[in-house]
């Protein structure tokens, strides 16, 4: 397992569709690994293999509860239900946070790390999170839709 390198506001990369899994071999498997490694270094709830430079349609999140991180290959939201006004934040984009609207449920179709098709019902974090994320698939960031006037920069906490 390693750290992955994170890719960044202005890079190129964050724009683009991510392609479809095929085949969850070894290599998937290792990136999923180092996807959950990088994501647990830098404290995120979430990331895309994008966010790592790879354009594969594989997202990790983690919660931080009794039920550890979920992995979502090739997902899919099939529904929605109402809205939610949130505050987020990305990896790609360092203490930056800004007001978003996201829908309060969703549905979503996955692919899960054994190649069986599973389906979530998600709310509150776990929604906002699964929209965050298929958003990078798509090559969309949160800076794209954030509610006008409500980015903050956060200076970083300085180590001691």
């Amino acid at each position: 397992m390693a750290i992955r390198n994170l890719r960044l506001e202005g890079d190129e990369i964050l724009k683009k569709k991510s392609r479809e899994v095929e085949i969850i071999d070894e290599k998937i498997q290792t990136l999923i690994d180092d996807m959950i490694e990088t994501m647990h270094k830098y404290n995120g709830v979430g990331l895309a293999a994008v966010q790592v430079g790879i354009l594969k349609r594989v997202i990790v999140i983690d919660l931080y509860d009794d039920n550890g991180p979920i992995v979502l290959i090739n997902p899919v939201i099939v529904k929605t239900k109402g809205e939610q006004e949130v505050e987020e934040g990305c990896l790609s984009f360092p203490n930056q946070f800004a007001k978003v609207i996201r829908p309060a449920e969703v549905v979503a179709e996955y692919t899960n790390r054994e190649g069986k098709r599973m389906q979530v019902k998600a709310k509150e974090l776990l929604a906002q999170a699964i929209c965050h994320e298929i958003d990078h698939l798509n090559g969309e960031v949160f800076m794209d839709k954030i509610i006008p006037g409500t980015l903050e920069y956060v200076e970083p906490q300085k180590e001691e």
